[in-house]
């Protein structure tokens, strides 16, 4: 009787002191709408509820930053781009204190938002070299605006959302990835056909991650017009913007720093494949408004995460 009565004190000791910490950390690393902290909802809805829990606790992710990041990899296939390019004002109050928005057009009044979806290939730690292929090959969203740290004139993507269709994955990242604000989808394809047709589908289900259907097909080059004429002057130079993106940028007030996620992606943009047909998505509405959406396919990424650097806001 002893024992239990002094196990059964020590579980109450523990839990109230998790319990303590949690709502403390919550002061400091609030709600927000986008980014790590906005609500994790599984799609699997109650019966998913302590997935819920762990998503969403500050303690754990606490716990988890003292985890050293390791170097992934992935041989990445049918990146799909989809970009709107916006009044810079719909994007500024997204971007999260100690960063700033890129800012693009003559006037510096516009801004991208640019939401890619893939099919992982093999996605797993680099060093397991040949064994990584008996890795899954996930499907994953990254939702991110174009921002640039001041103080040390790092240019870099910051993410407003991220999704993938493995449970297991989504903990993973969102528990340790900072930069990542992962979440679950409930339904996910991306299908390719022999001459070239795209069909991708981003179902949320009852979970909060991003929706998106599109059905697009190859042009035969690229356009001379089209939504980003706005912002660039042909479609080499809205290449050159968008895709040679191989940082993450992310903020941690409470740490008083900026998190830099090195990664490398090598894409060129001659290998770009400029898409067209219709695109929706109320998530992507919700941010762009009326925008129109322009896409364009990446066929092949050698994805690899390199590091992990901090900087003082």
């Amino acid at each position: 009787m002893f024992v239990f009565l002094a196990v059964l004190a020590l579980v109450l000791s523990v839990g109230s002191a998790a319990w303590i910490a949690e709502h403390a950390l919550r002061r400091t690393r609030r709600q927000t709408r986008y980014g790590r902290y906005a609500p994790w909802i599984h799609p699997r809805g109650r019966l998913a509820a302590p997935l819920n829990w762990v998503a969403d606790s500050r303690l754990l992710r606490t716990l988890c930053e003292r985890i050293p990041p390791v170097a992934f990899a992935s041989d990445m296939r049918d990146v799909v781009y989809v970009n709107y390019v916006v009044d810079a004002r719909r994007i500024e109050p997204l971007i999260p204190p100690g960063l700033e928005l890129q800012r693009i057009g003559e006037a510096g009044d516009q801004a991208m938002l640019t939401f890619l979806s893939y099919r992982h290939g093999h996605l797993g730690p680099a060093s397991l070299g040949r064994w990584r292929r008996l890795l899954p090959s996930p499907l994953q969203s990254n939702w991110r605006v174009y921002v640039h740290h001041r103080r040390t004139g790092a240019l870099g993507v910051h993410f407003l959302s991220t999704a993938i269709d493995r449970t297991f994955h989504a903990l993973g990242a969102r528990m340790t990835a900072e930069a990542l604000p992962m979440h679950v989808l409930g339904r996910a394809s991306l299908l390719t056909s022999e001459d070239g047709r795209i069909d991708l589908l981003l179902g949320p289900g009852h979970g909060s991650a991003p929706d998106a259907e599109a059905h697009l097909a190859p042009l035969p080059e690229w356009p001379t017009d089209g939504p980003w004429r706005c912002a660039f002057s042909d479609y080499e130079q809205m290449l050159a913007y968008c895709v040679p993106q191989d940082r993450a940028l992310s903020v941690q007030p409470w740490h008083g720093r900026i998190t830099r996620q090195e990664i490398s992606l090598g894409i060129p943009l001659d290998v770009c494949v400029a898409l067209t047909g219709p695109v929706h998505s109320a998530a992507a509405g919700a941010i762009t408004g009326d925008a129109e959406p322009f896409s364009f396919l990446v066929p092949l990424v050698k994805f690899r995460f390199e590091n992990e650097e901090h900087d003082p806001i």
